[in-house]
């Protein structure tokens, strides 16, 4: 197999229309990052919620892809990606909108962050599926890698960024006002998304298929191929369990570490930091080891340090959790990067949406079990325990790659996967290059 390519800014850069994807990546994220400080201080500085309802708002966050996760592929692989996307971002810039304004009113609830964090959850749904299968449309096969390591840096960037800025926000203005940041950010993503010119047909429907059909068509398509199972499984753990590290994490900071707001957002952007570096070393690092053994070596290698979370302490201890979460989330974009453009190059173009789906599905429908489990676990035996078994888990992460073909192979396979599981059972792994 061919080297991967390396990121360069004469690839997918030099695309106008790619650029405008990555500007609308940019504000999109960096709002959401403030969110991702501000929502949790938002319930616990302003309404005072114990930690089993923080981890319930972690799990509402991303209930969607256990609601809507299957027919949002079939539906997106019938329509029109980039309207799609804009009128999500659109339904997310409102909702957010909603919280600021409730606060000023002395309205805010629970019940209304509960219900923002399902409406924005759906409709990311179907702009993540969309997001996902538009990419391929705009990029060769050849510079995908690069493409989704310059997204990958887009949002790691925003996420170095992002937590900084919310519990700066926060400081000054309060958790609740700092979420109009979030919806901004979604308002001009929906802006930059309306200047991308490529064209754009609605895909054809084939007569006498249904969406149950269509459903079973992506089921079929991710399950027949033991790479994406082995793939879906390993990153529906990950995902489970760093929803146990976001549902406590906030909880953690401020009330066991004692960390006020702007350096609660300073210690989060370390992830941030990590994986900014993971998106900008991934393609270099799949050109010298190999796309697939960089998948495996990356969970494998970084996962440990996800031991330091439950050992941090005050003061100069909380540097610990910082140092393991900028080495863990080094390891999980590089898998990201890896993973996710074996998965465009593999699918033929009519299922991309289902494909994207049924993994998010698999992969994300693991997240609102995660948070409940880090909020109950938090609630019962205080959130340094809980943060001990989110670590003890990410030790778990790498074992389905390991025992998987991916340990015997360099490179990824290229062609569409087969129909027939059985017949993918009986194909030969790829050499060690």
């Amino acid at each position: 197999m061919p080297a991967i390519p390396r990121p360069a800014a004469s690839g997918p850069l030099r695309l106008r229309d790619f650029r405008l994807l990555l500007a609308g990546a940019a504000t999109g994220q960096l709002g959401s990052q403030v969110t991702l400080v501000a929502l949790p201080l938002v319930a616990v500085l302003e309404l005072n919620a114990p930690a089993f309802q923080v981890g319930l708002l972690t799990a509402a966050e991303t209930a969607a892809f256990l609601l809507v996760g299957l027919p949002a592929g079939a539906w997106v692989d019938r329509m029109r990606k980039l309207p799609l996307m804009i009128r999500a971002d659109v339904v997310r810039a409102l909702a957010m909108a909603s919280i600021p304004l409730a606060a000023v009113a002395g309205a805010l609830t629970m019940a209304q962050l509960y219900l923002v964090a399902l409406v924005t959850g759906v409709a990311t749904v179907f702009f993540d599926v969309a997001h996902q299968s538009f990419v391929p449309h705009l990029l060769p096969k050849d510079q995908l890698v690069a493409g989704n390591g310059a997204l990958e840096t887009i949002r790691s960037t925003a996420q170095v960024a992002g937590p900084g800025l919310g519990g700066g926000l926060v400081q000054l203005l309060g958790a609740s006002l700092a979420i109009v940041a979030d919806a901004v950010g979604y308002a001009l993503s929906a802006l930059f998304l309306r200047g991308i010119r490529q064209s754009e047909s609605r895909p054809e429907r084939v007569p006498g298929t249904s969406l149950r059909q269509d459903i079973g068509e992506g089921l079929r398509f991710v399950f027949g191929h033991r790479l994406l199972r082995v793939i879906a499984v390993t990153t529906g753990l990950a995902n489970f369990f760093t929803a146990t590290l976001m549902a406590t994490q906030t909880v953690f900071l401020v009330r066991v570490l004692g960390l006020a707001p702007g350096v609660v957002g300073l210690v989060l952007a370390a992830s941030a930091v990590g994986g900014l570096a993971g998106a900008v070393c991934a393609g270099r690092l799949a050109a010298r080891l190999g796309q697939a053994r960089l998948i495996w070596l990356s969970a494998l290698v970084t996962g440990p340090f996800a031991l330091l979370w439950p050992l941090s302490g005050r003061g100069a201890g909380a540097a610990l959790f910082a140092l393991g979460s900028g080495v863990v989330f080094f390891g999980a974009v590089v898998y990201n990067v890896a993973q996710v453009s074996f998965r465009q190059a593999l699918c033929p173009p009519r299922l991309l949406g289902r494909m994207n789906a049924t993994l998010r599905f698999l992969m994300w429908g693991t997240l609102p079990l995660g948070a409940l489990a880090g909020g109950a676990l938090a609630d019962a035996f205080g959130a340094r325990t809980a943060l001990a078994w989110c670590a003890a888990g990410f030790l778990v992460v790498p074992l389905p790659l390991l025992l998987s073909p991916l340990r015997r192979m360099r490179e990824l396979p290229a062609a569409e996967a087969p129909e027939d599981p059985a017949a993918t059972d009986r194909a030969e792994p790829a050499p060690l290059g």
